[in-house]
């Protein structure tokens, strides 16, 4: 929602284009204060198509940046899932659907800024740490997880963050899979009752009839019928089969309400996974006593469900864990910065 303007001072747009959701935030050239917002939809540059991308990031910056004020922007940046950083090259597939996507957007709202930069979303996370680090540490966990070491505002290496078919372990889609994985097996008799299985049955609309009853696992004394199981599989499988497959990440949600009020050992274990592969993540990256760590995303931003147990593990490596919203204020910083180096 934007703000209005103030003054004819010149603007900047930070975008914050994530597996789950778009950000826009504009900004003053010279000032940190926030002048307008607008959000749409997912902004992964590999995975969301071209044209629903630039869709999006059109949606997200009409919202931030009002019509009267779109002349006075003179610098826009955007951090993209799926785009690589800028030491891999110009034609790093993420970064050329990134750039074109961006480059629609702007043009069918007039905005014609002097510089436009291109991210990942990893450099500006940890730009939006306090005081715009340049140096030190950054995970983001959220549909997927990555972390990665950062010197000179650059990703020099990265652990994690190989997507939702072979990687992102710990992240949002990975705990989703878990959920969903472990209300088949309580289905089919290969492992213990958990209350996972009505919570993802009733949230996909299962029959009621097909559907274990609440609180399986924990509290629940009615019987769950070997009809009933047999009939709950057969219309779990569908429904789940027919959308995209990192839709199973909408599940993750669920683990964490069901750990925390039905405290269900199952949800809880998951989650104890979770926590302890992002941990190994990190770890991956020889972290030394001291350095900032940058975390976000659904999992661990402030309040995330993540962030204390991550927390946690990583007190033997003396890190200065700092959460962050997203990463839309670290594009903003990134935006000034290139404006300000601009021929």
């Amino acid at each position: 929602m934007n703000q209005g303007s103030e003054g004819a001072a010149d603007l900047v747009v930070g975008l914050d284009a994530g597996g789950t959701r778009t950000r826009a935030l504009l900004a003053g050239l010279r000032d940190d204060r926030p002048r307008g917002e607008g959000t749409a939809g997912p902004g992964n540059a590999l995975t969301v198509p071209g044209a629903e991308l630039a869709d999006h990031l059109t949606e997200a910056l009409a919202g931030a940046v009002p019509e009267p004020l779109r002349g006075r922007v003179v610098a826009v940046a955007g951090g993209f899932a799926g785009a690589g950083h800028r030491g891999q090259g110009a034609d790093e597939p993420g970064r050329v659907r990134a750039e074109a996507a961006l480059a629609a957007a702007l043009a069918r709202l007039g905005i014609a800024a002097a510089t436009v930069g291109i991210h990942s979303d990893i450099e500006t996370t940890f730009a939006a740490a306090p005081g715009h680090p340049a140096d030190g540490l950054v995970l983001v966990a959220g549909t997927g997880a990555v972390a990665a070491r950062i010197a000179a505002r650059t990703p020099t290496a990265t652990s994690g963050g190989d997507g939702w078919l072979l990687g992102d372990d710990g992240g949002g889609f990975w705990i989703g899979r878990a959920a969903v994985r472990a209300a088949l097996r309580a289905a089919d008799g290969r492992s213990g009752p958990t209350a996972l299985a009505h919570a993802i049955g009733r949230s996909l609309g299962l029959p009621p009839q097909t559907l274990p009853p609440e609180g399986y696992g924990a509290t629940a004394t009615a019987p769950w019928s070997a009809e009933q199981r047999t009939a709950y599989r057969a219309r779990l499988l569908p429904v789940v089969m027919a959308r995209p497959p990192v839709r199973l990440a909408d599940h993750a949600p669920l683990v964490v309400a069901t750990a925390e009020n039905e405290k269900d050992a199952v949800a809880r274990q998951i989650l104890t996974e979770a926590a302890r592969r992002l941990t190994e993540t990190v770890a991956a990256l020889d972290p030394r006593p001291g350095e900032t760590l940058v975390v976000t995303g659904g999992l661990l931003a402030p309040h995330g469900p993540l962030l204390l147990p991550v927390a946690e593990r990583l007190t033997p490596l003396a890190l200065a864990v700092t959460p962050v919203t997203d990463g839309s204020s670290g594009a903003v910083a990134l935006a000034r910065l290139a404006h300000d180096t601009h021929p």
